[in-house]
């Protein structure tokens, strides 16, 4: 991760400005905060019951990981294990089944209003297993499936009629696939096998029945990647009208396939080039930007279900399987984190071995000052902006006098303050957008960027 960066909370973000920071805009990126780098061993383990039993959110999110895939991309460091073998998933969907029997008893105070099967590659797993996951999560979890978002993740070579047909028969409303290019050089760039016209394939199977919304992913800034091939998968993704596209920048780590030094050698950077292009050429066919990657119709949704609703602040996130992350608003709890293939392997033969699943023993329990960047983060790096008023109401305090360094993102013209309906928002421009990764960056605090760096990969 990077390095350079001190905190004085109420005061300075951080020793590099603002302006230093949006000149590498790539610098790192977050899906989640605190991110999983920053989790450690909890002693003593937490029991799960008296956790959940003090989480006050009305639904609840309940996400399945299925850490399987055909093979590792190069830009991958994801918790996924390149394993096919039926009886390795055998083994994992009966240890995640014993998971939720233990868990739904705990969760079971609050509905799920969304639920999603994500990896990994879901359907890898045969027709068999899949079903399984949707009889535990209505079964043993409780889920209604007429009243929660249901979405599954899906790559071009595991797409069948069969598994299709069985998504649609249990109400998924949202499939995603991961495309990452039509272009057969530059998915081999990225060591992922995959050819066009097995793409075409999938997509034309998956536009046949008909799921309510499609997402459909890209990356941009693969090796030899041009502005006009970019441009040529985007096209491509276009002729199928998506609800929904995500687009994504190519990062790379130590530890990745794909090195820095594969996507120096092919010229200049180039992925904000790219990303304009997408996001000018996606607003002129009627996509809404709703966060750096997020682009959708405006009536893209869930079909004729009545969701429940449910907080963008992500908090009551129950996760089952080995590589899910659960979230309280207190404590951030999941397996333990690897990316080579023995780590995986071995941290997924634990899982599968183990019979209780009832404490949190890896995590972090944030403090209030991480709650409150939490919050700040979930909300100002997507489309809505943050609500100052909501701020307020959490936390008691004013979020621009608490941390007055947010001045600098209006200096800069990376935020506005907007007032609508008489509620007054942080909100980012349509150029702060483009500058996400780098601005959540910048607003890690300097104790979650140290235990960050302090992680060894395995």
């Amino acid at each position: 991760m990077t390095t350079g960066h001190s905190v004085q909370s109420g005061s300075s973000n951080t020793a590099t400005s603002l302006r230093e920071v949006l000149t590498l805009p790539y610098r790192s990126y977050l899906y989640s905060y605190p991110h999983k780098t920053a989790y450690r061993e909890l002693n003593p383990p937490m029991p799960l019951a008296p956790l959940w039993e003090r989480e006050n959110t009305d639904t609840y999110f309940l996400y399945m990981h299925i850490p399987f895939c055909a093979a590792r991309c190069g830009f991958c460091n994801l918790f996924t294990l390149p394993d096919r073998r039926d009886d390795t998933h055998e083994r994992y969907v009966d240890a995640l089944e014993r998971q939720a029997k233990q868990w739904a008893p705990i969760t079971s105070r609050r509905p799920y209003s969304r639920f999603a099967i994500g990896g990994g590659t879901p359907t890898l797993l045969n027709e068999v297993q899949l079903n399984r996951l949707f009889d535990i999560a209505e079964n043993v979890m409780g889920l209604d499936p007429q009243q929660a978002s249901i979405s599954v993740e899906t790559s071009p070579d595991t797409v069948t009629d069969a598994k299709l047909a069985i998504m649609k028969e249990r109400s998924v409303d949202r499939v995603s696939m991961g495309i990452q290019s039509f272009i057969e050089a530059e998915a081999s760039a990225i060591y992922r096998p995959q050819k066009p016209q097995e793409v075409e394939r999938a997509l034309e199977k998956l536009t046949k029945y008909n799921f309510p919304l499609l997402n459909l992913d890209l990356i941009y800034g693969l090796p030899g990647q041009t502005v006009e091939s970019w441009l040529y998968s985007l096209e491509r993704v276009l002729a199928y009208e998506p609800g929904e596209i995500f687009i994504y920048p190519l990062y790379t780590r130590e530890n990745t396939i794909v090195k820095p030094d594969d996507i120096e050698r092919h010229g200049p950077d180039i992925r904000m080039e790219l990303y304009r292009a997408a996001r000018e050429t996606l607003k002129s066919r009627g996509y809404v930007q709703y966060s750096m990657r997020r682009f959708a119709k405006e009536q893209s949704s869930a079909g004729t279900k009545v969701l429940l609703p449910y907080s963008c602040q992500e908090e009551g996130m129950v996760g089952l399987g080995c590589g899910a992350r659960s979230y309280t608003s207190e404590v951030h709890y999941a397996s333990k984190y690897g990316v080579s293939y023995k780590a995986t392997q071995s941290i997924i033969a634990d899982y599968v071995a183990t019979e209780r699943y009832d404490v949190a023993d890896y995590g972090i329990v944030l403090s209030r000052e991480e709650q409150k960047r939490r919050f700040i983060l979930k909300a100002l790096l997507h489309r809505e902006g943050l609500a100052l008023q909501d701020y307020y109401q959490r936390f008691g305090t004013s979020v621009m006098s608490e941390y007055i360094w947010l001045g600098e993102l209006l200096t800069e013209g990376m935020a506005e303050l907007k007032n609508e309906m008489g509620v007054e928002f942080l909100r980012l421009t349509e150029e702060g957008l483009g500058y996400s990764d780098a601005i959540g960056d910048w607003l890690i605090s300097a104790e979650i960027r140290e235990q960050m760096e302090g992680f060894v990969f395995s």
